[in-house]
């Protein structure tokens, strides 16, 4: 098996995620793309995966009845919101908009 590309879908397991896989394949009857989905089990050993990362499986022994795969790398952490720095971003914007040198 060839090392896949995904996104995390659920980081509630101690040391495990599950990663959802997209896929095209061309359906000849239709003559159109078809985008398949699967979900892998994947062992994450430092448990630093969130949820909406891209990470990148290789293909491992079989660790659990369920995971085969080990997470190699994250490509790219996903953007998490957290009410503080929306806050500040939010009254920085503000500050920005009503400047005293725009009066005229």
């Amino acid at each position: 098996m060839k090392p896949v590309i995904g996104t995390v879908v659920s980081n509630k397991m101690q040391k495990s995620v599950v990663v959802s896989v997209d896929r095209l394949f061309h359906n000849k009857f239709f003559n159109r793309y078809v985008k398949r989905t699967s979900k892998f089990m994947a062992h994450d050993d430092t448990d630093s995966c969130n949820i909406g990362d891209r990470v990148k499986l290789d293909p491992s022994r079989p660790l659990s009845k369920h995971k085969h795969w080990a997470v190699s790398e994250i490509i790219k952490k996903a953007r998490i919101y957290s009410p503080q720095a929306a806050a500040t971003a939010s009254a920085s914007i503000a500050d920005s908009q009503i400047s005293p040198s725009s009066s005229s």
